[in-house]
């Protein structure tokens, strides 16, 4: 039989790539936007996440609320009804980046495709039922795995600040040699790319994304075949599509390149083994078929197409995992007390409501301008893992700044005016008498003084008398806080010179958001007495 590929599914294959590498830019590009633009506010750089239905089900399942901008969430479901998960092959940024690296690993020979015996792959599906479950009882675990959390997470956290790093280094080189000419648009370039270049968690979680990453020198797309649950909720809208596969029998000889191809492992030979759920509409099956067999022909009608393997067993477990994770998650100290270094951005909601939100994205710790803010490790127990925090050591909250409550994708961060965000108390600042220059030497030092931004200011100077161990007795201005006015920005923390370990500090008592977390308990009065 002659043999002759499809030119028109090779034609196709391209535009598909080409779609891939602008989404890809796009996302690029938002995600380098994400910085201060130089007004006070900032628009749509986090317009990827409203397209994205897992985050908005999650969301709303765990906050018992729905959020206006994930109507466009409903535009991706209803696209892939119509064409099945062309999302993931077609739009996907970090489904692009699997495709990068498994072509790279594929032309250094350390991925050879070959025909997978193993079942269809149902990981991903059990665990877009541990998340779907966990979101029924408020814990919100979407952020960990879904794609577009991942993503900008690792960019912003690690990837980014590698790349300023790397820059800086080069930087360093160039002037050493004094190749200025070089080296100075070099520096002008890196300077307009704002990165933030410190994050507590910045190794940890680059690991993890370069690890999803080598999982591509196993199997091809090694998450989009099994781990992604977004994947899994757009492969269960697509079993309706109009696009079907069908093989032409009179030109099929049988080689199974199709299938050992398949990006996904969506078997599209033997024609009635193929799983529409799994495919991405990548149409390489068709574009390396050497007899131009395979077709993709428009079908509106319903067909039948075999169920996705689910054990009824695992699928009981699965979710009784997930009931009984959810109060797990929460047996931690941490919801009893509010830890004192827990210091969420401004605008952030009440904890509970907080954290059935955030889906530790990572967008608010880009876009912060300081580098205050910063993931949480075990500040918020389990359940917190990744979620925002305001690290004064750092980095401080800018006084006339609110980017981190307008990026936010969720609401998780409530979005304020900057007259509005002024207002906002995250916490309160205490000064360690024993650490401060004039408590302690009786020396002059005005620095928490100078910068602190309210107005009147929360931090005030009083005249004190200090003992020198030589006996001399010393008069110097001291600081001490006003509480009411302190609204825990954290610029004296971070600016303190007292080097290794700040003399003022600021912990998230006295925070807006929470009636809890306040500087004294609430005194009860009742009958017979105060209790």
């Amino acid at each position: 039989m002659k043999k002759e590929r499809s030119k028109k599914y090779r034609v196709i294959q391209i535009l598909r790539i080409i779609s891939q590498a602008l989404f890809f830019i796009l996302f690029f590009y938002l995600l380098l936007q994400t910085h201060f633009p130089g007004k006070d506010y900032i628009r749509n750089v986090e317009i990827f996440f409203h397209f994205d239905p897992l985050i908005a089900l999650t969301t709303i399942i765990a906050a018992r609320a729905v959020f206006a901008s994930f109507v466009f969430a409903a535009f991706t479901i209803i696209l892939t009804f119509v064409f099945g998960r062309f999302a993931c092959g077609w739009v996907c940024p970090l489904g692009s980046i699997h495709q990068f690296f498994s072509f790279i690993f594929k032309k250094s020979k350390l991925l050879k495709p070959k025909k997978i015996k193993n079942k269809l792959p149902t990981l991903k599906y059990y665990i877009l039922i541990l998340i779907l479950v966990g979101a029924v009882f408020s814990l919100n675990l979407v952020g960990i795995m879904d794609p577009f959390s991942l993503l900008y997470r690792s960019f912003a956290v690690a990837v980014f600040p590698v790349l300023n790093h790397t820059f800086s280094n080069i930087l360093s080189l160039l002037y050493q040699a004094e190749f200025y000419s070089v080296a100075d648009p070099i520096a002008q370039f890196s300077a307009t790319l704002d990165i933030n270049p410190v994050f507590a968690q910045a190794f940890f979680i680059g690991s993890l994304f370069l690890a999803v990453m080598l999982l591509n020198m196993h199997r091809e797309r090694f998450w989009c075949r099994y781990l992604c649950p977004l994947g899994a909720l757009l492969g269960l809208f697509s079993r309706w599509n109009i696009l079907k596969l069908t093989i032409d029998p009179k030109k099929c000889i049988e080689c199974n390149l199709c299938t050992i191809h398949c990006e996904t492992q969506a078997n599209p030979f033997p024609n009635d083994e193929w799983k529409s759920s799994e495919c991405i509409y990548c149409f390489t099956c068709s574009a390396i078929c050497p007899t131009n067999a395979i077709q993709f022909p428009l079908r509106p009608g319903p067909e039948k197409i075999e169920k996705i393997d689910l054990s009824r067993r695992k699928l009981i477990l699965t979710s009784l995992v997930s009931v009984i994770a959810a109060p797990f998650f929460r047996l931690s100290p941490k919801s009893a007390r509010a830890s004192e270094k827990l210091i969420r951005p401004p605008g952030a909601l009440p904890e509970k409501q907080f954290l059935e939100k955030c889906v530790k994205c990572g967008e608010c710790m880009k876009v912060c301008p300081t580098n205050a803010i910063q993931p949480v490790l075990t500040e918020a127990g389990p359940e917190g893992l990744w979620t925002p925090m305001l690290v004064p050591e750092i980095g401080y909250c800018e006084y006339y700044c609110s980017l981190c409550t307008q990026v936010c994708p969720t609401g998780a961060l409530k979005e304020l005016t900057v007259p509005e965000k002024t207002q906002v108390k995250i916490g309160t600042s205490w000064i360690n008498k024993n650490r401060c220059i004039p408590w302690k030497f009786g020396d002059p030092c005005i620095v928490c003084e100078e910068h602190c931004p309210v107005s009147p200011k929360a931090i005030k100077l009083i005249k004190t008398e200090v003992n020198t161990p030589e006996g001399e007795i010393k008069t110097p201005l001291a600081p001490v806080i006003d509480t009411e006015l302190c609204i825990g920005c954290g610029i004296c923390e971070n600016k303190c010179p007292v080097v290794d370990k700040p003399a003022i500090y600021v912990t998230s008592v006295g925070e807006s958001r929470s009636d809890e977390n306040q500087l004294k308990l609430d005194l009860i009065s009742g009958s017979g007495g105060i209790y």
